[in-house]
């Protein structure tokens, strides 16, 4: 009897068990940016970040409604492509994704924006800058970075004020990103008293730039001023050397990597470039910036590139989010999530305005002696 007691009560324990185990929720987090292609050092650094913030909630216990959630990641190569961006969104709506966080590029962040939007997933980017992407009206878009506004104001600012740029030359990939950054930056270049003296035009595929680097050496430059990609700015740089051109070269976070120096071959002068990332902490908030690029780069065998940060930080507000509603539907956090406001992360305190843009932006001016990456200053 006491033989077959003990036998039912063992049954209910494991039948308790897989109740218990049941009721924890699958919660998939969609990230996307370009892990293949020319930038693909960067798309896989924000795919880290995402990765990392993952393990760390699964580690944590995260309890959403009463109910230990289980995170899942969805990665998706965009490969920085408008179409791919679009149909890999539409990918991560049919796979009932709980958020998204991502794309990396403007370019691909904007279009698909819109199937987010209509599918009602809360989409939060890492590190697209272009002004549109927040001013279309959609409720469920969100950036952690400063937008371009800022970012090439800032940076406009600083090459006449500071740099004494007296022939400024700007030269943009058209891409959503090149091309708004490089926009914001000539608007401020005019506001601070100084004139741009040569303009030109690239790809963000391109390789020569000869021609357009020939037409800008006839203005005699003093300050060279790229909106694009540090796959494209590193070879520039070379052909700017062999050029006879030893003009400052200014670009925004799409340059600002620690992988420049690399693709630049050497090419680069110390104190030659000078950038801004979309983002920035200073005093007792850097320390928590340096322990997680510690723990990345003890992880991941890798350095930091740029944004991988800031992911870690919008999956942490997401998740947030999800916690304080008791949901992770999308309907039930969204409202949550637009609220968010004094959140501590890694990057900084994340509040959001309005419009779903980070409240008080910062931006971290830098320069490269050899292959370091030295912090100049943080701007708000």
């Amino acid at each position: 009897m006491q033989i077959k007691l003990n036998a039912v009560v063992c049954a209910a324990a494991v039948l308790f068990a897989g109740a218990a185990s049941a009721q924890d929720m699958i919660v998939k987090i969609g990230h996307v940016g370009p892990t293949s292609g020319g930038i693909a050092h960067l798309g896989k650094d924000n795919e880290l970040g995402a990765k990392m913030a993952i393990e760390d909630l699964n580690a944590k216990g995260v309890m959403i409604g009463g109910k230990k959630a289980k995170f899942e990641l969805i990665a998706e190569d965009d490969a920085g492509d408008p179409k791919q961006g679009t149909a890999v969104a539409q990918k991560l709506v049919d796979a009932k994704v709980n958020g998204v966080i991502g794309h990396l590029n403007s370019g691909t962040s904007i279009p698909a924006s819109r199937i987010y939007s209509e599918a009602g997933i809360p989409q939060i980017s890492p590190s697209a800058t272009n002004p549109k992407f927040t001013r279309q009206g959609y409720k469920t878009t969100f950036r952690v970075v400063a937008d371009d506004v800022h970012l090439g104001g800032t940076l406009g600012k600083y090459a006449v004020t500071t740099i004494k740029g007296k022939s400024i030359a700007v030269i943009d990939d058209r891409t959503a990103y090149g091309q708004g950054v490089a926009d914001e930056f000539t608007k401020a270049v005019k506001v601070a008293g100084g004139s741009v003296a040569a303009t030109q035009y690239t790809t963000d595929k391109a390789t020569d730039f000869t021609a357009i680097l020939t037409a800008i050496k006839a203005s005699k430059p003093d300050v060279v001023f790229y909106g694009g990609m540090d796959a494209v700015a590193g070879p520039m740089i070379r052909q700017m050397k062999q050029l006879g051109i030893s003009a400052k070269f200014m670009g925004g976070d799409g340059i600002c990597s620690s992988e420049l120096p690399k693709l630049a071959a050497g090419a680069m002068a110390d104190d030659q470039v000078v950038c801004a990332e979309a983002g920035g902490v200073e005093g007792d908030q850097k320390k928590g910036m340096d322990s997680f690029r510690a723990d990345f780069k003890k992880r991941y065998n890798l350095d930091v590139q740029i944004y991988a940060p800031y992911v870690y930080d919008a999956v942490n507000v997401m998740v947030a989010a999800m916690v304080k509603a008791g949901s992770a539907e999308p309907a039930k956090y969204l409202p949550e999530l637009a609220k968010t406001s004094g959140y501590k992360g890694v990057t900084g305190t994340i509040s959001f305005d309005e419009k779903g843009d980070v409240k008080n932006g910062a931006l971290t001016l830098f320069t490269y002696k050899g292959e370091s990456r030295n912090q100049i200053a943080v701007i708000r």
